[in-house]
């Protein structure tokens, strides 16, 4: 078996940043997603921008694109990236009780974005329990996953399911 070498630890066994200043500047994108489930009187206040606290997916939409854009304050050892573009939005399934948030983002970098789009669903999705929490406490944030990234050495990957 290949023993595979830790990238994030030096020889002391130390935490590192890995060194990324020898690798190409590409485009690199990241699309992430994840849902919350929630109750017909979430889904009804939600659809009808009755929350009191206010415009549910607006304020959630904000917040995932700040969320995004704070990842290396949160992630140890993840690289602060100039992000070029972010963009949250959201699918609601009314059958499901579901609201689905996706999160894209978009640089030119030595580094992917993976970790800023799953950081913006999350705080997206985190926005909407917040907001709501106050109508029913039981929601459930599922699924969070990258579903499709370009650039760097690693090249395209797209999320299929089994």
């Amino acid at each position: 078996m290949e023993e595979r070498k830790m990238t994030h630890f030096d020889e002391k066994g130390n935490a590192v940043m890995v060194d990324v200043s020898q690798k190409a500047i590409t485009v690199r994108t990241a699309l992430a997603k994840g849902s919350i489930y929630v109750n017909q009187a979430v889904m009804d206040a939600v659809r009808s921008h009755t929350v009191k606290k206010g415009d549910v997916l607006a304020v959630a939409q904000i917040a995932g694109i700040m969320g995004a854009k704070q990842t290396s304050s949160l992630i140890p050892m993840c690289h602060n990236l100039l992000i070029q573009k972010c963009s949250v939005e959201f699918e609601i399934s009314e059958q499901e009780k579901k609201i689905t948030a996706f999160c894209r983002v978009k640089t030119e970098g030595k580094t992917g974005a993976e970790m800023e789009a799953l950081t913006g669903v999350q705080t997206a999705l985190l926005t909407i329990y917040d907001m709501c929490k106050a109508i029913d406490k039981r929601m459930r944030i599922s699924d969070v996953h990258l579903v499709e990234k370009t650039g760097g050495k690693s090249g395209i990957f797209r999320w299929e399911e089994n």
